[in-house]
């Protein structure tokens, strides 16, 4: 009788033990903060399928009058604006390096902000945890692209080939979030200028050793951008320049340099990648001189090397500050000159001389940068990519939604200035009195290559001094005031 009381305990037992393992599966994933220091998550900081910005909710357009920090004001993703969506003349991404691996240090200072979700480490745990946030951010946002370079999203192996395992582990969780989404990376890159094997350069280094591994963490980014279905590769020369002329053969390392980009459009062709490679310029820092140091000497790059059918430009409004020039300038050399690719949307402050990366929040800039962008037809299949970051005293993981909305809103008054510059006309209409002199017979030889010194020359006896009229330039400034 004893015997058979405890195999019924055995059995009751079993049995509590079997409906409280289903009671767990029922329970499903937490759904509590991702926080390393919550205790909830066991630990499994590369499985988390918890939220990791759960006070915010998704963001949503509200119009001028909201009142909402996590709120659109100005974007409507969906509305119509001179024949298409708004977030088809945007393409909005985020940029993974600042939002996710920015730390709020710099030259003068300690890191100030790690977000709940960090353990302190670079490892691969850690990496698909970030790629992880990424993706929420990203869903919640509203955008639809990300940028990143490889060395971001996974760290660093002993070797060549445990760093590209590393990649091929993290970029395999990436596949899978894409899964059911729209979401894409809108361009990859490699990031040729934090190891200290890249202190010399890249591609220029004097070093073959490192051209040949530039050239293999190259060719594996490209890749995986590929195989993420993204739409641009970039090319940005960090340390692709010289700090001193003595020690440098300027010659050799542009030689190298056009070598090393003709190899990678070659690449490019073989794996049947059909995405953009773009060049970012910059004018210095961390280099003296960098060999793309703006959009027109890049261009004047690609056209001696053969190379302007093969690329086109990544163009940053704080790198075209850097080097004097405005972002509307930039961009309309960029754009004048067919290249045109895709726009690094920030901004640096006229007050310090270094490349701050600041959200865009000036109206009048953002209306110029959309005026370029306008004439150009669009950026497709390039965009906006926000390489911007958040000031070193913000530090609350929301902030990291209201300086993207901030920035996004910006851009979208900016083309909705333009709107009213376009149906008013008075700008371009300035602009075309300007120039009325040459609608004329022999405006038109000139035009065409037809006119001669010969036959200008009688033409300037013929007519005698020229009358040179009024610029009207405050004119212009004050029609483009009235459309912001």
């Amino acid at each position: 009788m004893r015997k058979k009381m405890e195999a019924r305990k055995i059995l009751l037992l079993l049995l509590c033990l079997d409906l409280s393992f289903l009671a767990i599966i029922a329970v499903g994933p937490p759904t509590c903060p991702a926080d390393v220091d919550a205790k909830c998550d066991d630990g499994a900081s590369d499985e988390w399928e918890g939220e990791f910005f759960p006070n915010v909710p998704q963001i949503k357009y509200e119009g001028p009058t909201s009142k909402q920090p996590l709120a659109f004001k100005w974007y409507n993703a969906d509305e119509v604006i001179l024949g298409k969506k708004m977030k088809d003349w945007m393409r909005f991404s985020v940029a993974f390096w600042h939002t996710f691996r920015g730390t709020g240090g710099d030259p003068f200072g300690a890191p100030t902000k790690q977000w709940p979700w960090e353990d302190g480490t670079n490892s691969l745990a850690m990496a698909k945890r970030r790629m992880r946030a990424n993706f929420e951010f990203i869903k919640k946002l509203g955008v639809e692209w990300w940028c990143f370079h490889d060395r971001d999203i996974a760290p660093d192996g002993k070797t060549l080939e445990e760093t590209n395992a590393n990649l091929d582990d993290v970029v395999a969780l990436a596949k899978e979030l894409q899964q059911g989404t729209k979401i894409r990376p809108l361009w990859g890159t490699a990031q040729l200028f934090h190891h200290p094997r890249y202190m010399h350069g890249a591609a220029t280094s004097p070093e073959v050793g490192v051209y040949a591994y530039a050239a293999a963490q190259v060719k594996k980014a490209m890749e995986v951008t590929h195989y993420l279905g993204g739409q641009n590769y970039v090319f940005w020369g960090g340390r692709e320049g010289y700090q001193s002329l003595l020690n440098t053969d300027m010659k050799r390392e542009l030689d190298h340099m056009a070598t090393f980009l003709k190899a990678a459009a070659d690449w490019k062709k073989k794996i049947g990648f059909n995405g953009t490679l773009l060049i970012e310029p910059k004018p210095q820092e961390p280099t003296k001189h960098q060999y793309d140091w703006d959009a027109a000497t890049t261009a004047s790059f690609l056209l001696k090397y053969g190379l302007s059918g093969e690329f086109k430009l990544n163009i940053e409004c704080n790198h075209a500050t850097l080097s004097k020039h405005s972002c509307f300038h930039e961009l309309e050399t960029a754009r004048i000159s067919g290249l045109l690719g895709n726009v690094d949307a920030n901004t640096g402050d006229p007050q310090i001389g270094w490349d701050t990366d600041q959200f865009l929040v000036d109206i009048g800039e953002a209306t110029l940068i959309m005026l370029s962008v306008v004439r150009n037809g669009g950026l497709a299949p390039g965009g906006f990519n926000f390489d911007a970051k958040l000031r070193r005293e913000s530090t609350d993981p929301e902030d990291l939604f209201i300086a993207h909305i901030s920035g996004m809103d910006t851009l979208a008054r900016g083309l909705r200035s333009v709107v009213k510059l376009i149906e008013e006309g008075d700008l371009d209409e300035l602009v075309r009195k300007r120039y009325a002199s040459f609608d004329s017979e022999i405006g038109a030889m000139i035009e065409g290559g037809k006119a001669d010194f010969e036959n200008l020359e009688k033409k300037a006896m013929e007519w005698g001094e020229p009358i040179v009229p009024s610029g009207k330039q405050e004119l212009a400034e004050m029609i483009f005031q009235s459309a912001l």
